[in-house]
């Protein structure tokens, strides 16, 4: 794990790390699900192997969720104690800001609805869904940001990103909040 920035807000941290979501010693890791939550691959078959079948077990008692929407499993052999699994849009399908934005905060709300106080995101929609990276990066640092602003048990969010190039899209975001703020 490699932490490129922090920025605090408010007695409260956002860290942009580059590095595996898997490994990250938080309460509870952000999984980019799809609606149907069947983990078979990128960050969420990485969660399932790394963490196990209770994963996908418990996602299979939960069924579906709306795009835009989050549900909450366990976190089986990981370092985390849950996973949050959250549906961002597939890109073309419309109205894809605002349901990122809807899938960021379904998530942040379930995380401080279970009173857990650091969560890990990953770049939301921006694999196999299409989303641009920058446009994702931008939204996703954006929400986090004003949640954390308000947030009573959730103190610490790590944007998180095994590839280089999300996660100085993170930075960039990071660092253009940090200018604007002078």
């Amino acid at each position: 794990m490699n932490t490129l920035k922090e920025i605090a807000i408010k007695g409260k941290v956002i860290k942009i790390i580059h590095g595996d979501i898997t490994q990250e010693d938080t309460d509870a890791i952000v999984n980019a699900a799809n609606s149907y939550l069947k983990h078979g691959g990128g960050v969420a078959g990485a969660i399932v192997r790394k963490g196990g079948k209770i994963i996908q077990e418990e996602s299979d008692k939960i069924g579906y969720v709306p795009t835009g929407s989050a549900a909450i499993t366990a976190a089986g052999k990981l370092k985390a104690k849950y996973v949050i699994h959250t549906v961002g849009p597939v890109w073309g399908e419309g109205d894809e800001d605002a349901k990122l934005e809807s899938a960021v905060l379904s998530a942040l709300q379930l995380a401080e609805d279970n009173k857990l106080s650091s969560v890990a995101i990953p770049a939301i929609s921006s694999g196999i869904f299409g989303f641009p990276k920058d446009r994702a990066a931008h939204i996703i640092f954006k929400k986090s940001f004003e949640f954390l602003k308000d947030s009573v048990y959730v103190k610490e969010i790590h944007l998180c990103n095994i590839d280089k190039l999300t996660s100085d899209l993170f930075v960039k975001e990071a660092l253009n909040k940090e200018n604007n703020n002078r």
